[in-house]
């Protein structure tokens, strides 16, 4: 994959050396550099999702302050959005109470998830910023990614295709169904 140019008195890198090989993505500049829309409240897919069915919005749970989503484009079959109702960009504009129900949710979505998908571990975070990642940067939102050992692979870098083994209706009604019996 990735060739190892030695240093040598004659050869510099333009970088420090180190032992990481690399792996170009040259498709992704779109993403990276621009491709994410500036959403309003009209525009922004999670002040839409509720006013839509669960069903039609893969909406998981609703709360009080917070609802829970599938991701449109998972990373994993079970990826879900924590997301407040409200139109906030940054983690520091929630309130108190929209912050405790976002962490709740998360816990829950945990829970719900270990049960539901056996999964192994979690990644958790937020991506804030058009800069710092976010696909939709006007509207805070919290992934709870579900891993299982082994779930990596290169198909994703290679062939740009994705392995799921569940449909997004079927994982929304299954995790739905469990945000109902486990709390």
């Amino acid at each position: 994959m990735s060739e190892h140019v030695p240093v040598t008195d004659d050869f510099e890198l333009p970088a420090a050396p180190d032992s990481f090989g690399r792996l170009w993505t040259p498709h992704r500049t779109a993403y990276v550099s621009g491709g994410q829309k500036d959403h309003t409240e009209e525009t922004c897919p999670f002040c839409t999702a509720p006013t839509r069915s669960d069903e039609d919005s893969l909406i998981v749970y609703r709360g009080e302050h917070a609802f829970v989503v599938l991701n449109l484009y998972p990373y994993n079959p079970g990826h879900l959005l924590v997301c407040p109702y409200r139109h906030i960009p940054l983690y520091d504009e929630a309130t108190p109470e929209e912050t405790i129900e976002i962490a709740q949710l998360t816990q829950r979505a945990m829970r719900v998830l270990r049960a539901v998908a056996r999964t192994d571990g979690f990644n958790i975070g937020m991506n804030q910023g058009k800069v710092g990642g976010a696909g939709i940067a006007d509207h805070l939102h919290q992934h709870v990614l579900p891993r299982w050992s082994g779930d990596t692979n290169f198909l994703p870098i290679i062939a740009q295709t994705k392995t799921m083994s569940r449909t997004l209706d079927d994982m929304r009604r299954e995790i739905a169904r469990g945000f109902e019996e486990i709390d």
